[in-house]
């Protein structure tokens, strides 16, 4: 093992509470944004759609980070798995899991309405397809998070 492979295998990251929270805070607004740019592509530009959905978007963004992705990021945290990869692969999975689910019917767990029933295959690979996208945009969010709530212990 080289010099370099040693200080890699050993280096740890810890957080405090105080970073944990501006964390959370961040992602929030970053998610507000990302819904803002939505409201603007879906033809609303006056200033109350744009603020309103800013508010709501980072106030729903922050439970959702708070309620599906704390308990996870607590589990990785306990494991040692603390690196940007390990917060981006957090970010990515629960968005894409939250969203598959979302446009699918609860994963095909809920009825589905006879005139959907036709066309399952097509809601479904939409579904992935474009929850796909959010997950990169949730992994990066994550990384941004991790970055401002983890530093290197030596």
């Amino acid at each position: 093992m080289t010099d370099q492979n040693a200080r890699r295998a050993g280096r740890r990251y810890d957080t405090s509470i105080d970073r944990a929270g501006i964390a959370l805070g961040v992602g929030s607004v970053l998610a507000g944004a990302i819904i803002v740019a939505l409201v603007v592509a879906g033809g609303r530009h006056d200033a109350m759609s744009i603020v309103g959905g800013w508010m709501i978007g980072s106030l729903f963004a922050g439970l959702a980070i708070t309620a599906v992705g704390g308990p996870l990021w607590l589990v990785m945290h306990v494991a040692g798995l603390r690196r940007a990869r390990h917060a981006a692969l957090i970010g990515a999975f629960t968005a894409m899991a939250i969203f598959v689910g979302a446009q699918t019917y609860g994963f095909g767990l809920l009825d589905v309405p006879p005139m959907d029933g036709r066309a399952l295959l097509y809601r479904w690979l939409s579904a992935i397809l474009s929850s796909a996208v959010l997950a990169l945009v949730a992994g990066a969010i994550g990384v941004v998070m991790w970055r401002i709530a983890y530093r290197r212990s030596d």
